[in-house]
């Protein structure tokens, strides 16, 4: 065979084409703690610097032990740590990972505090570390604590900073290692927002041209400004973000943006410079809206769909059907 040999393609059961080994793992929780643990044991460089993100000690790579899912029991409570890291003397990392924008709650933090082979043990220096797509900002807020009942430092670690970490492990690996991380960067940015990619399902809302409460904003006008907010995963709204939103209002279908990005928070002034700075009782979504996708004929909201009802429908039969409730039921047939 003459000329350069081009690898063949690999495509996954769900139509994602795969480029790099990590992708095999899956994305759920478990998958992504095994893949820090791999890419953790194989890259010295990016131990050293995961590590330096948290203490600034000297330490022997070859003396340190990764734990991957360790069962223990504390009190009379069995549980698992996602991930261990410790050289048995200076220092004693647990890792909890979380997809999406989460954080883990106070009981699970202090489980794995009082946890006898991490409390007893001689480390100088243990760390609970939480890492997941939260800002660095929002953990520092909706943390439960910085510190455990008996004082165990709390730290967090976003994807974007650990991708970050990553790069500048790169740096000082070897030609097998930077094969390696370059893959892990890879993986990670993928992971870094947890919508959906192959999804073409529309998350159809209603959108008010009613005042903002107090306010002589419409709520509509944040539409018209690129973002949309809702509350985050509590009374039927999604937990994770859609792939892509459409808004109706006026009785008919308006427009549908791809969601490009999103924060999680509780005061909408720290991403809507516009809206009231004060803080609401719960978290919501707010997303960055890509371009409008206008339907080129009208299409009427349809029977069956209340005032302020909210429904799932293919982006196709969204835009070609004659009205909502009737792309939201073929949908449903076609699944």
């Amino acid at each position: 065979m003459k000329g350069k040999t081009q690898m063949a393609e690999l495509i996954s059961h769900n139509a994602e084409h795969i480029e790099t080994i990590y992708q095999l793992l899956g994305d759920k929780e478990n998958d992504i703690t095994r893949a820090i643990a791999w890419t953790l044991k194989k890259c010295p460089t990016f131990l050293c610097a995961f590590i330096k993100r948290l203490i600034d000690t000297e330490f022997d790579s070859a003396n340190t032990t990764i734990l991957y899912q360790q069962f223990e029991k504390t009190g009379t409570e069995n549980g698992y740590t996602d991930l261990e890291i410790t050289d048995g003397k200076s220092f004693h990392i647990i890792l909890e990972a979380k997809r999406g924008w989460n954080l883990p709650k106070s009981e699970q933090l202090i489980k794995y505090a009082h946890r006898p082979s991490f409390k007893d043990g001689k480390a100088a220096n243990k760390f609970l570390v939480t890492v997941s797509e939260c800002s660095q900002d929002y953990a520092n807020c909706y943390l439960p604590f910085k510190e455990t009942d008996n004082g165990i430092p709390v730290s967090h670690i976003s994807w974007k900073e650990l991708k970050a970490l990553t790069e500048t492990a790169r740096a000082g690996a070897n030609h097998e290692q930077k094969h390696l991380l370059d893959e892990f960067i890879m993986y990670i940015g993928g992971i870094m927002t947890m919508q959906d990619k192959n999804s073409n399902k529309v998350y159809v809302v209603s959108v008010s041209t009613d005042n903002i409460n107090g306010t002589s904003i419409k709520w509509n006008d944040i539409v018209k400004n690129g973002h949309y907010c809702c509350p985050a995963g509590i009374k039927g709204w999604p937990k994770e973000p859609p792939n892509y939103i459409a808004f109706r209002y006026n009785g008919k279908l308006q427009a549908i943006h791809h969601i490009e990005g999103y924060t999680v928070t509780k005061n909408l002034h720290d991403v809507i410079d516009f809206m009231p700075d004060e803080e609401w009782d719960i978290d919501h979504f707010v997303f960055d809206l890509g371009p409008a996708i206008i339907p080129n004929k009208e299409i009427r909201t349809g029977k069956g769909i209340y005032r302020n009802g909210r429904v799932w429908a293919a982006i196709d039969l969204l835009l070609t059907c004659d009205t909502i409730s009737e792309a939201r039921d073929k949908t449903k047939e076609r699944n």
